[in-house]
């Protein structure tokens, strides 16, 4: 198709071609149902088969350990700022109260380390803080871990300051694994003690990696950025962290991890176009070599932007190189060259490569 552009788009973002070739074709008429999938009931054998192979795949990517649960969830990576809140920190007062710790201070805050590199891990930190506000009993606190105040180890990455789950009772640490905004992007994971759950928002690049999910509590992301169109966001959470409606804050039934389990994610109608797209997307990664292979290209093609950023006179690139992020490549250039940049860049079909309104232009 000669119209297509060069989609730079952080989300929603490129779907690849094949992709949407295929949707295409099913549109109209999916597995001779003689209905659109957009048209199917979501309590269908159609779907449930769509629904059981996306699970397939998304195990198979990531070798997903049996005691981990797979959760279709609505509402975008920001509705997982006050679910992951609320159903982690409810764990964790089932399992002060089950177990109790006579080294603990009974009256001593639930402590949640929130580590901030960027706008979305301070926008989830500020809706923990703002729902802490609400909780009933022993207090919730939220400790902000600054990527200012943690000290670089020999590699060049940051030692995160993270609080003593043996001095005060941790509920869960918490990163954002890529920063869209800032084009800030971790590694590799976190260090924190065995005994706290970690919690990732991998919303930006999802699938963009293998990630060894036996060392996460929750990991989530919205599908829109990697996965397909925007409408689902996927959970991934070990399931010693569901606990019932009766244990932790209030919460609502659309926000509780254990009532979306027990109904196989479909405790109402799910996003069935969103989820059938992201399926198509995870067998498309799958016949690409999977996400070894994936990776690899990701590398490769990251490699040779910050090459030429790095080299080049005009334009310079912020990140600290051992926290560059590979889906999103930040780079800025001199104000009054930005007009012109953008106008020849549209030129040629190179879309949505200006900042996110909340810092302005110089995203790529």
């Amino acid at each position: 198709m000669a119209n297509r552009t060069y989609n730079f788009g952080a989300g929603p973002a490129k779907i690849p071609r094949p992709v949407l070739e295929r949707v295409q074709a099913e549109l109209l008429d999916y597995d001779n149902t003689g209905m659109s999938v957009m048209e199917l009931s979501h309590r269908s054998k159609a779907f449930d088969a769509i629904l059981q192979k996306t699970k397939t795949h998304l195990t198979t990517l990531l070798s997903i350990p049996d005691n981990y649960e797979i959760l279709f969830m609505q509402g975008g990576a920001t509705t997982q700022f006050s679910a992951v809140f609320f159903n982690l920190v409810g764990a964790k007062q089932k399992e002060l109260n089950e177990q109790g710790d006579a080294t603990l201070d009974s009256n001593a805050p639930i402590v949640i380390d929130y580590i901030i590199t960027g706008v979305w891990s301070a926008k989830a930190a500020e809706e923990a803080e703002r729902l802490a506000a609400g909780v009933k009993g022993r207090p919730v606190h939220i400790h902000r871990v600054l990527l200012k105040d943690s000290p670089l180890t020999a590699s060049g990455t940051p030692s995160w300051a993270l609080t003593d789950p043996l001095q005060h009772p941790v509920a869960y640490v918490y990163y954002c694994s890529n920063e869209t905004v800032h084009g800030i992007e971790f590694h590799s994971i976190p260090e924190c003690h065995p005994s706290v759950p970690l919690v990732t928002d991998v919303s930006s690049n999802f699938l963009s990696r293998p990630v060894p999910v036996s060392a996460l509590g929750v990991m989530y992301g919205g599908a829109q950025k990697n996965l397909g169109p925007a409408g689902v966001s996927l959970v991934i959470i070990r399931k010693d962290l569901l606990v019932g409606l009766d244990e932790g804050p209030l919460r609502p039934l659309m926000l509780d991890y254990a009532t979306m389990a027990a109904h196989g994610s479909m405790y109402n109608t799910p996003p069935t176009f969103s989820i059938y797209m992201v399926g198509l997307m995870l067998e498309w990664l799958l016949e690409q070599g999977g996400l070894e292979a994936i990776e690899k290209r990701n590398i490769q093609k990251a490699d040779k932007l910050y090459a030429a950023l790095d080299q080049s006179t005009l334009y310079t690139a912020p990140v600290q190189r051992e926290m560059r992020s590979r889906m999103n490549v930040v780079f800025k250039m001199a104000p009054e060259l930005e007009g012109p940049f953008f106008k020849g860049a549209e030129e040629r079909r190179m879309l949505q490569l200006k900042g996110h309104r909340s810092i302005g232009n110089g995203f790529g």
